[in-house]
């Protein structure tokens, strides 16, 4: 059952409010990642444990940051910086965003945007129709203005 019918009167969330919204995520994924990270690299063992090419403290920032962005947005359809700006990530039909629709937007779309850097492909926001991010377009979701 569709959360609210989509009519041609959505207000899309453009490049900046969305640009935000990400800031603020971010320092809350910094402080979150802060708390639970930190108190570990106090450990000389664990600060200088790697796995592969990575540190562990390093791997687990990155798991707190997908995790942080899938399950709030899964969850609520919206992040902290999203709910502060007023904004909701949709599916373009309406429906309850399902585990894939946010699985391929904020981890598959995310991880190419970071490890290709092509961070400026967010920019892509500015200039489609419906304000949307080359991740909202492989999900076939929105970001709305509530």
């Amino acid at each position: 059952m569709p959360l609210s019918p989509l009519t041609g009167e959505q207000r899309y969330a453009g490049f900046w409010m969305r640009f935000w919204a990400y800031i603020v995520d971010l320092i809350v994924v910094f402080s979150l990642t802060g708390l639970i990270v930190k108190p570990f690299t106090m450990i000389d063992s664990f600060r200088e444990a790697t796995l592969w090419l990575w540190s562990v403290s390093g791997l687990l920032g990155g798991v707190i940051f997908f995790a942080y962005f899938l399950f709030m947005t899964k969850w609520r359809g919206q992040t902290l910086g999203k709910m502060i700006f007023g904004l909701r990530v949709i599916r373009k039909d309406g429906e309850r965003l399902s585990w894939s629709d946010t699985l391929i937007r904020e981890v598959v779309g995310r991880f190419i945007h970071r490890l290709l850097f092509l961070f400026f492909l967010y920019a892509v926001v500015a200039f489609t129709p419906r304000k949307q991010g080359l991740h909202d377009m492989f999900a076939d979701t929105l970001v709305i203005h509530e």
